[in-house]
């Protein structure tokens, strides 16, 4: 019987080769596309599962508040593990890491930096699951300079030598670690990637009691089953422990007393696996995913999957009137309801399954440039996923099923005499009102889409223009410069004899892209228990004209005054909070180290506010300080002539050193790619929203051509009693256009909820025109037009003799 059923449904889909294609092509962009989505979302939310205990690690993490702004902070104190392991017997283990960079090394007389390296505790590996391809796992970073190379870094190193016992050199550091394991590549959805291990042994502030200094990313393993918020409700008992008194002694406040001014601070625990998708931290291992964006990608996957669902029950109902005679004989021969069903479906899963082979193809040739989009490495690769087959087959039956079940049980309820009489069928007016329903939310999704591209795009145009406070165009920066040693000024100097360039400073502090997080407590004029929290940009005195930030009042650093190491300049909104909006200058501001050292910085100028965060946060209290801090050069240049001017630039720092590559880049560059997400996002949107358009279209086509074929008398008639071309085209597209009208009157209050929901995330955004929802219920009725036009105008121009003969 199924082989009957199987030959029939592929007889009735040559029978009707364009609508067959049209549902074909339809269902299979949007299987692709959420094929495509699922791929991304599952990478999205794998992260860190595949650690064998990834549901009983979790990360301390540091939080606060205080005049100023708020602290968040994913690495902890060097303490912090050992105290929590020793305090509390739930915790039982404990394992910390330190970011190093990219350090120059040196093997066997050969120089590499592409070696992301950290500094780890012995216990990391018996925590994250991360087993050695070679060395003990227990020992192997117990010792001091000992390390642990990846594999890929062994054979970078040493080629096909064994590794192990093999001395590595820290040029940067002067020092040398000897291998003592290797691990397989990191996983790619693991929320850190290092290259190097070296023994946290090594590094003397490991060892260090400070609480109030951090960088230490530390994890704590608990036991099965337990609720890591009963270990957190503990975590205030060791703030006012061993914390309290070295802040009192720091501040001269108690905690007490601290936290009655309105500033608090304290730590709290994030389970591993919500470190990609639910973390806020200005500085991370790795940047962080936005569960947001997976929430939108899943949608678009649903509502393009929806999409193309809903024109093939559409385009199988509106078909009817094809299929009404041939089950009304099957009937009168007695076929049963359950067997015209079953025959029905089994067409609607046939076609499922082309579709589905001709997504997946689709999916294998957009994979790369979905991958660099993405910044992905997603695959569909059986060998490494053998779930793969039974999930495509899963999904193809219920799509195939979900698409095909009403459209059966609609065919097989016909009644076998009123389909005989010889009067064409075209559906009661519930299989009518359901079609013309599902054009609605077709278009509803199709507007949607439209409203957000279009407001994703305005918002990264407001991004791109927005007056920041600073210059970001032609601003070249030089990273590391450090490199050069004591040659350094000397490279500085040339840059700044070269005609090209306007200005030079030395800072590593940028206001694009990632930058710096110190946090710089202050008092004013003594007051210490008016406690503000700034951050501090260490400059030169050409600073401030290399980024032509402007000044409100006061002067610049100068070399004039001897008294500026201790003088200070705060922007605008530093003042503001300070109480000195109306006059800084001359004001004095102290602070105290963690020695209780006071230290105290006169007001000499205030610049006005600029962006040094991204747009996505407000500008917060800032101040700076006079440093001779050395490792990126900042250079404003002025020429057309940029290709030659870097490479005058590599000449001359090959001069000075051939240990580490010429790296460059631009401060614009750097503020654009603070907003990738964003830009991805819009990009994503407005492919989707194309290919959902089309989809749609598609299914509107085999719509039109369906509804002209049922009004061919009628047409006629009207022809021969004088009605246009013209007339005709309207009265067949009229129909259309209130179900899209409809449709935007739906979509326009559901879109505006939904990126006013995603603006807030910025603390400087566009305020959503009305001519967003204009232009996008324009364009929904000019596609409407086109697509439903070329049958319309084919009908009306029919000759009436041909659609009024006799059958």
């Amino acid at each position: 019987m199924l082989t009957n059923y199987i030959k029939i449904a592929w007889r009735n889909l040559i029978r009707n080769k364009a609508f067959s294609a049209i549902n074909i092509v339809g269902l299979a962009i949007g299987l692709a596309t959420c094929l495509l989505i699922s791929l991304f979302v599952l990478d999205e939310l794998s992260y860190d599962r595949f650690n064998e205990k990834a549901d009983r690690i979790v990360r301390v993490i540091f939080r606060g508040s205080s005049a100023g702004g708020k602290m968040n902070e994913a690495h902890v104190m060097p303490p912090t593990a050992q105290t929590l392991k020793a305090d509390y017997p739930e915790v039982l283990d404990a394992t910390r890491m330190r970011m190093a960079g990219a350090p120059v090394i040196t093997v066997n007389n050969r120089t590499f930096r592409d070696a992301a390296t950290a500094f780890a505790d012995s216990n990391l590996f018996q925590v994250f699951t991360l087993p050695l391809l070679k060395g003990n796992a227990r020992t192997a970073l117990t010792r001091p300079n000992t390390a642990v190379i990846t594999q890929a870094l062994a054979r970078n190193y040493f080629g096909n030598q064994d590794p192990i016992g093999k001395i590595i050199t820290m040029k940067s550091w002067k020092a040398t670690y000897q291998v003592t394991g290797v691990i397989d590549n990191m996983p790619t959805n693991s929320h850190f990637h290092v290259d190097l291990l070296l023994s946290m042994a090594s590094l003397p502030e490991a060892k260090g009691n400070s609480w109030m200094t951090s960088e230490f990313f530390t994890y704590l393993l608990l036991p099965e089953g337990y609720d890591y918020k009963q270990l957190e409700a503990k975590l205030p008992q060791v703030v006012e422990k061993y914390m309290g008194p070295q802040l009192q002694k720091a501040m001269g406040m108690t905690l007490t007393q601290f936290r009655q001014k309105g500033n608090d601070i304290g730590l709290y625990l994030q389970p591993l696996t919500d470190i990609h998708l639910h973390s806020d931290f200005a500085y991370d291992l790795s940047p962080a995913g936005n569960i947001q964006y997976v929430y939108i990608s899943g949608a678009i996957a649903l509502f393009i999957l929806l999409i193309a669902c809903i024109n093939f029950m559409n385009l199988s109902t509106a078909g009817a009137a094809k299929r009404a005679k041939e089950v009304g004989v099957r009937k009168v021969l007695g076929s049963a309801k359950q067997a015209l069903t079953m025959q029905f479906l089994v067409e609607s899963l046939l076609l499922t399954a082309i579709a589905l082979l001709l997504a997946v193809g689709l999916v294998y040739l957009a994979l790369p440039a979905f991958n660099e989009l993405a910044d992905k490495k997603l695959n569909l690769n059986v060998t490494t996923a053998p779930w793969l087959i039974p999930a495509l087959l899963a999904f193809g039956l219920g799509v195939g099923v979900l698409a095909g079940s009403y459209p059966a049980f609609f065919l097989s309820s016909f009644k076998p005499i009123a389909v005989l009489k010889g009067s064409k069928f075209t559906g009661d007016s519930r299989s009518i009102g359901l079609r013309s329903g599902l054009v609605v939310v077709q278009f509803f999704i199709s507007i949607t889409l439209m409203v957000s591209t279009a407001v994703v795009y305005q918002q990264l145009n407001y991004i791109q223009n927005k007056k920041l406070g600073y210059d970001k165009e032609q601003v070249l920066v030089l990273p590391e410069t450090w490199l050069l040693g004591t040659n350094e000024e000397a490279f500085r100097n040339q840059l700044m004899q070269d005609s090209r360039v306007v200005n030079v400073s030395t800072s590593g502090y940028l206001p694009a892209g990632p930058g710096n997080n110190n946090n710089f407590f202050v008092y004013p004029e003594s007051q210490s228990t008016q406690i503000v929290k700034t951050l501090r940009y260490d400059v030169d005195y050409n600073y401030i004209p290399t980024l032509g930030i402007q000044l409100a009042t006061g002067r610049n650093f100068s070399k004039t005054y001897g008294t500026d190491s201790t003088g200070i300049i705060l922007n605008e909104t530093a003042a503001r909070t300070l109480g000195w909006a109306k006059n800084a200058l001359g004001h004095s501001l102290s602070r105290a180290d963690q020695d209780g050292k006071v230290m105290t910085y006169r007001v000499i100028g205030v610049v006005k506010d600029f962006h040094f965060k991204s747009l996505h946060e407000p500008i917060t209290p800032l101040v700076m300080v006079l440093s001779s801090n050395s490792g990126t050069v900042i250079a404003k240049v002025k020429t057309k002539d940029i290709s030659g001017l870097l490479a005058s630039l590599k000449t001359q720092w090959n001069r000075f050193t051939t240990d580490a590559p010429f790296t460059y880049a631009f401060l614009d560059e750097r503020f654009n790619a603070t907003y990738r997400a964003e830009q991805k996002t819009g990009l994503i949107l407005g492919i989707f929203a194309g290919l959902t358009i089309f989809v749609a279209c598609l299914g509107l086509f085999g719509l039109a051509t369906f509804t002209a074929e049922q009004r061919t008398k009628e047409i006629g008639v009207r022809k021969v009693l004088g009605a246009s071309v013209l007339g005709i085209v309207s009265l067949l597209s009229k129909d259309f256009l209130k179900l899209v009208g409809i449709a935007l009157v739906l979509a326009v209050p559901v879109s505006w909820w939904a990126m006013t929901k995603w603006l807030q995330d910025f603390a400087y955004k566009i305020d959503i025109s009305w001519w967003v929802f204009a232009l996008a219920g324009v364009l929904a009725v000019v596609i409407t037009l086109l697509t439903v036009s070329f049958q319309s105008v084919k009908a009306a121009l029919m000759n009436p003799v041909k659609s009024l003969k006799s059958e």
